[in-house]
């Protein structure tokens, strides 16, 4: 897995990335699935605690079970505007998922819908209901589109557990999803906004 370039160049100055490494465990009771995965982060010094959390619990819950249609990867979004938070390209370069964080407009998301075969957004803001709002009726003829919504007292929840090495485990049973580090968890309400969330 490649992990987002570690510098980029702003007004002449670089800007170094902080390097998180961890360890997720993802146990789905619902569907007896189970997955390990080992991630490297490259994080942009404006990325807050909450949006890489967020970031990989995208990943975690999006990663696909085995690589034949191209392994889902961190993307370069806080360094180049037109990239994804994450992302998985089959084995010819074809876009399979295209993943982003937070809420990006309508013309954003319809151009991506165009360009992959299935889009999935997570919104973490607890101004998340203003947005959906004002984009609601302009993403109707979006049929590859989910758009899921994370408390942000959840999120913030979620940035209170981040360290430099982590090893987090993903637990859902009963539609409940637990994220634990060591000692700590947080439960997070995924709710579906938009599209179909079995997709």
């Amino acid at each position: 897995m490649t992990a987002p370039q570690l510098h980029a160049k702003t007004g002449g100055m670089a800007l170094k990335a902080t390097i998180h490494k961890a360890s997720i465990q993802v146990s789905d009771l619902d569907r007896n699935a189970y997955s390990d995965h080992n991630l490297t982060i490259a994080r942009h010094p404006s990325e807050t605690d909450e949006r890489m959390m967020v970031r990989l619990l995208a990943f975690a819950l999006n990663a696909p079970p085995n690589n034949d249609l191209g392994d889902l990867e961190l993307g370069k979004d806080m360094w180049e505007p037109d990239a994804p938070a994450l992302w998985q390209k089959d084995l010819t370069g074809l876009l399979m998922h295209w993943i982003e964080l937070g809420q990006p407009d309508e013309k954003q998301i319809l151009r991506v819908c165009s360009r992959s075969k299935k889009v999935t957004v997570y919104s973490y803001s607890s101004a998340t209901s203003v947005w959906w709002a004002g984009i609601a009726n302009k993403i109707t003829r979006a049929k590859n589109l989910t758009i899921w919504q994370i408390p942000a007292e959840q999120a913030e929840a979620l940035g209170a557990l981040v360290k430099r090495s982590m090893d987090l485990q993903l637990t859902l049973q009963d539609g409940s999803l637990w994220v634990g580090e060591g000692e700590r968890s947080v439960e997070v309400t995924l709710q579906c906004l938009y599209g179909n969330p079995d997709a």
